[in-house]
């Protein structure tokens, strides 16, 4: 397998940065390339025609690069195809959003052919893992031949690169002798040589710039460089005689980061070159932080895995033994019904197990609504039947009232259900005082509404925000119950509704379920 036979989507709303990203990609081997001028577009492409990977950049107008993420990782034909985000975003939280949509990859502007190949061939790798040997010896052919191209070395330094542009050979030694041993330098003594350096694979660091030189002056050579997607954010230091106000003002227009005048005073230039270095620096550790983000990312997800895989032997370990137990004809009835709340409660453990990748897939966008018909009376009573084992210690009256609606269904997953009103209910039953009367009643109506009453009132501070993730007013409450009630509700088209009133040390919880058109179907 080779990037000959892949098939790649390039999508950005610049024209000259997707035609630089084909050329890229062609310089890697790729063929078969398809482009889209936003994201709208490219989904409709992506519905419509076979695609292996895609790269897009984040801000499109239309739809955006993190738009088309999160419609890709909604659609089950599209959820696992890999999908590279193209960014300059600096803000964590931006690039967490990202990774939490089940973004493939990050890759952060400006970059090279050789990052570019380095991202799309990790990612093919761990989306197709029956091709991952070949891929491997490809990647490694190619880094190979990387390595063996000469380019004066620069591609094994990893030092900071620098560019002086000076059509006085004086003023090159001078900057020469500053900078030997620190940085990279390379020298252009015109703009015309500055710009084919610029704009090559071996784009400088940072450039050291005279404004007036024969040809195309340095006023010239910025605006070039600013127009060029590669380059507009490129750091820009004037050298020069020009120190007048309007000449600066022309400068920092174009976007140069300092001026420095001239003759050369070599410990300012130094000085100056120094401060940049740094921030250019922290640019390119900004790849780095992303990557490491997103591979611990993974890493939670492959443990989380691991643990739902190896929880499920045990626990249904534990079901199978107390179904035998409560099956046996020696044992007392209270026993027995004790062994069936014990399976019953690892049944319901296993299901938690199973539920948690879906609230991951909810928080993600990657959730995709089944619809069956859920019959509300026995769901409803079981989970009473369970809260009145879990919290027999607090001898509360516990009270379930299907009676007005024996026969009402809603529209949705069973399981998703359970965890709601478990998580409601367990919430009522921690908040209620010992003996006190919890109320679950069931309502008819074609979308059929569940209330449950305790008594305590929810903090007035906390009201507005007991569904909000980790909002809690109890010691050791982790704020997740509530929450992921309201989230799974909301997933199948459900609301939740509090009132919870101080005078009365009241609350009420009203959950207003979606329609099932008829028993058995949805």
């Amino acid at each position: 397998m080779s990037l000959a036979d892949i098939r790649f989507l390039v999508v950005d709303d610049l024209e000259v940065m997707r035609k630089l990203t084909i050329n890229q990609l062609q310089a890697l081997g790729a063929l078969h390339i398809e482009q889209a001028g936003d994201g709208q577009a490219a989904l409709e492409l992506l519905q419509n025609q076979r695609i292996d990977i895609v790269l897009a950049d984040w801000n499109m107008p239309v739809m955006s690069g993190i738009d088309l993420l999160k419609a890709a990782r909604a659609d089950p034909r599209l959820a696992s195809l890999p999908i590279i985000m193209v960014t300059a975003e600096s803000q964590r939280s931006r690039i967490q959003e990202a990774i939490a949509c089940g973004v493939s990859d990050l890759l952060v502007k400006p970059y090279t052919t050789q990052r570019l190949g380095d991202k799309v061939f990790r990612v093919l790798q761990r989306s197709n893992r029956q091709a991952a040997a070949e891929l491997e010896a490809a990647e490694a052919a190619r880094l190979a031949a990387a390595s063996a191209e000469d380019l004066s070395g620069a591609s094994q330094d990893a030092r900071l690169s620098i560019l002086a542009v000076d059509d006085t050979p004086d003023n090159l030694r001078l900057i020469s002798r500053v900078f030997e041993g620190k940085y990279r330098l390379r020298l252009a003594h015109n703009g015309e040589k500055a710009l084919s350096i610029c704009t090559s694979e071996l784009m400088p660091d940072l450039l050291l710039l005279d404004i007036m030189m024969p040809g195309m002056d340095g006023f010239e050579l910025a605006r070039r460089l600013r127009a060029h997607p590669n380059c507009e954010h490129l750091p820009i230091i004037f050298v020069t005689a020009m120190s007048d106000i309007d000449s600066q003002r022309q400068g920092l227009g174009l976007g140069a980061v300092d001026f420095i005048t001239k003759p050369i005073n070599p410990d300012i230039l130094q000085l100056r070159v120094q401060n940049f270095a740094r921030l250019i620096q922290r640019q390119k550790e900004r790849q780095d932080e992303y990557d490491e983000m997103l591979a611990n990312a993974r890493l939670r997800e492959d443990i989380d895995r691991i643990l739902r895989h190896d929880l499920r032997g045990p626990l249904s370990g534990v079901a199978g033994l107390a179904r035998q137990m409560a099956a046996a004809a020696d044992l007392p009835p209270h026993h027995a019904e004790l062994a069936q709340l014990i399976e019953s409660s690892s049944l319901q453990a296993l299901d938690t197990i199973a539920l948690s990748a879906e609230l991951f897939k909810i928080e993600s966008g990657h959730f995709v609504r089944r619809d069956s018909a859920v019959a509300l009376e026995p769901l409803l009573q079981q989970v009473c039947t369970l809260a009145r084992a879990s919290f027999a210690s607090k001898a509360l009256q516990l009270r379930c009232d299907t009676s007005a609606a024996p026969a009402a269904h809603t529209a949705g997953d069973a399981l998703l259900y359970s965890a709601v009103f478990h998580n409601l209910l367990k919430n009522a039953c921690e908040a209620a005082p010992p003996g006190s009367l919890i109320e679950l009643r069931l309502y008819p109506g074609p979308a059929p509404t569940v209330t449950l009453a305790n008594p305590g009132a929810v903090p007035a501070a906390m009201r507005e925000r007991l569904f909000s993730k980790y909002a809690t007013s109890k010691a050791g409450g982790s704020g997740l119950g509530t929450y992921s009630a309201r989230l799974l509700l909301e997933a199948q088209g459900g609301s939740i509704a509090l009132d919870s009133c101080t005078e009365r040390d009241r609350t009420l919880v009203t959950v207003t379920l979606p329609v099932c058109t008829a028993p058995g179907q949805a």
